[in-house]
């Protein structure tokens, strides 16, 4: 284990320094298994035991010579050439599409790994999916994320119908989160507290009625809370 770790710690530094041309860009925690709570680097990671309903943007990098024939977070041997991801929190096992926001393009893949462990990727592709996407020149793409389930309610432009909310905290106190659901009504924001598969209060503004209006919004809730991301209605408000 220390020696892992090591290893982790170095990937890092080698990474961040990596990073513009998008070699390898994430680092894997072994043994990390279906929804238990892990710990890399300090912090611990909640991942969720439905992903029903999962939509959410942001930056996706991909991993692939570094880690080819390793061993993934649910204990498959990695291969650069399967259509696979890793993602922090995402059951394993979760197939998501993988649209690339630049492009167009999308790809299915299935979760089978932990990671990325950087604060702007939130999911890292295999070689092949990545290739795919036609994203292997820049290293990184602005991505969409949708887990696969019941089948969504499509608009003519691509927009997922549905009630969507931004999540902006996540608190282990519920008296910290009712505070920031305070907030947000003050500043005209409806908002919701809900119990999550985290075990923590996790903090909603919204609802908005399709992921475009959702993500729309994100960037100026993300003035103020920067890790703040869209979900898709997946629990029902606490009271």
């Amino acid at each position: 284990m220390k020696n892992r770790l090591g290893t982790v710690v170095l990937a890092i530094f080698l990474g961040i320094a990596l990073c513009a041309c998008g070699s390898k860009t994430s680092w894997r925690k072994g043994g990390v298994k279906g929804t238990k709570p892990y710990t890399v680097l300090g912090k611990t990671y909640y991942p969720l035991k439905s992903a029903h309903g999962f939509v959410e943007e942001g930056i996706a990098s991909w991993y692939g010579p570094g880690f080819h024939g390793k061993t993934t977070a649910n204990g498959e041997t990695y291969n650069q050439y399967d259509m696979t991801a890793a993602h922090k929190i995402l059951p394993l096992g979760t197939k998501v599409r993988v649209t690339h926001l630049g492009n167009g393009k999308s790809v299915l893949v299935r979760v089978n790994d932990r990671g990325p462990f950087v604060d702007d990727r939130v999911i890292d592709l295999s070689r092949a999916a990545a290739t795919r996407l036609e994203m292997m020149g820049t290293g990184t793409a602005r991505v969409r994320v949708q887990s696969l389930g019941a089948v969504p309610q499509v608009t003519a432009s691509g927009d997922i119908k549905g009630d969507f909310y931004i999540q902006v905290g996540a608190f282990s106190n519920v008296g910290n989160a009712r505070k920031l659901i305070d907030i947000l009504s003050k500043a005209g924001h409806k908002g919701r507290l809900v119990y999550g598969s985290n075990k923590l209060w996790n903090v909603q503004a919204g609802p908005w009625s399709d992921s475009a209006a959702a993500q729309k919004m994100l960037a100026g809730f993300r003035t103020l809370y920067p890790r703040a991301f869209v979900v898709g209605d997946d629990a029902s408000p606490s009271p």
